[in-house]
């Protein structure tokens, strides 16, 4: 066997040899890798033939014991190890040394290792407890996401129904509509189309009140005149005052008057003022009643200003692509036409999203025109909304949005 392994076994048997406790201390040293850095120097030192064993073991922990827990490597080693190469050179007999040390003692490892398990448990716990709080966040967003979903289905019956009653109630305020127009068509008046030659157009017919007030105002100009016709003959019939002197041909036209009648008869004083007086409230009263005329038919006049307004609009509106309550942009609910000029048509509508009552003003193109005036017209409705945009007055509406629905509107 080699000399090698015959100082193996001579190592192992007087660690065998030694007291408990140092074995003990020995082996804690040696297995305490994981935990300190441990650092094991095997020399040995074989020096001639069958040389016998240096210093033993037990000379390691006797010179250990002596120096203390220092962390230094020179305290832990043995007197052979520490000697200079000259000494070792001057023993010719074959020496084992052994060197061993370590940076932490049992005492630090153990507290080492249970501040690390501490905070290893504190880990532990805090992630516990983060898992728990994380499980409790992920069950309240899925509750408020099914909540969520159910206010959303709630909001789209809600604005379904909204929908349902604004386009009933505006097809009733449609039909009512249509009745007052169709009864102010017979009291206001409506166009008829009169053929002129090989051309038609619409002319106005006046209706039963225009027709009433005509013959109210021509009642009145016939009692007028009445009434001045009678004022000549009363002035014909007019008494001579007392101070002047009856002509001397009086009784002969007195008696020729009573022979023609009593139309031609003189009146007296009193009668005569007393007829002109009469005369004259009539025709004051007349005055008052042809100034109510007049009145009453500016009123009218006014009115079937709005009945012909109204005419067109429900004209209008019949022709109309927008006329069965379209919901534009997905957003506003076309209600009823408000009136139509140039190329735009402006309609009462309602805000689903902001549930609000709005005016819609959609801007259509000719699609017959050429691009350039398309161009043109486009540019200037866009000019106007940025205008209007600006705009902030509480008697100016304000512009809420615009879109477009197509190519030409």
């Amino acid at each position: 066997m080699p000399s090698g392994s015959h100082v193996a076994c001579a190592m192992m048997e007087e660690l065998h040899s030694l007291d408990p406790r140092r074995q003990e201390l020995l082996e804690a040293r040696f297995t305490g890798v994981g935990v300190a850095k441990v650092y094991f120097f095997f020399f040995f030192f074989i020096l001639g033939k069958g040389g016998g064993r240096g210093h033993k073991i037990s000379d390691y922990f006797e010179f250990a014991g002596g120096s203390g827990t220092g962390t230094s490597p020179a305290r832990g080693i043995p007197p052979v190890a520490r000697s200079s190469p000259q000494h070792s050179l001057s023993n010719p007999p074959a020496a084992v040394s052994l060197f061993l040390t370590s940076e932490m003692t049992m005492e630090k490892l153990a507290a080492l290792e249970s501040s690390k398990s501490s905070d290893l448990e504190k880990k532990e716990g805090r992630i516990d407890d983060l898992l728990r709080v994380n499980c409790d966040l992920r069950r309240q967003i899925d509750e408020q996401q099914k909540m969520l979903e159910r206010c959303k289905e709630r909001l789209n019956k809600c604005v379904t129904m909204s929908k349902k009653l604004l386009i009933e109630k505006s097809k009733q305020e449609k039909i009512a509509c249509r009745e007052k127009s169709m009864q102010d068509r017979l009291r206001l008046g409506h166009f008829t189309t009169v053929r002129h030659g090989a051309s038609f157009t619409e002319q106005w017919t006046d209706g039963y009140a225009f027709q009433n007030l005509v013959k109210q105002q021509e009642r009145v100009n016939g009692q007028r005149e009445d009434i001045e016709r009678q004022r000549k003959l009363l002035m014909k019939k007019k008494p001579p005052n007392a101070s002047q002197t009856p002509p001397p041909n009086l009784e002969p036209n007195k008696r020729k008057s009573k022979s023609n009648g009593a139309e031609n008869e003189m009146l007296s004083l009193a009668e005569y003022h007393e007829q002109e007086e009469i005369f004259k409230l009539r025709l004051g009263h007349l005055k008052k009643e042809e100034a109510e005329i007049q009145v009453e038919l500016e009123r009218l006049e006014r009115v079937r200003n709005l009945h012909i307004r109204e005419l067109k609009r429900i004209h209008n509106e019949d022709n109309s692509q927008f006329k069965d309550h379209p919901t534009l942009n997905d957003r506003y609910l076309l209600l009823h036409l408000l009136g139509r000029g140039g190329f735009s048509e402006v309609y009462k509508a309602f805000d689903l999203t902001e549930q609000r009552y709005v005016a819609v003003k959609i801007h259509q193109l000719n699609k017959s025109w050429r691009d350039e005036k398309k161009e043109n017209y486009h540019k200037h409705a866009c000019r106007e909304y940025r205008i209007h945009k600006e705009l902030d007055h509480p008697r100016i509406v304000k512009l809420y949005d615009y879109f477009s629905l197509d190519t030409d509107s």
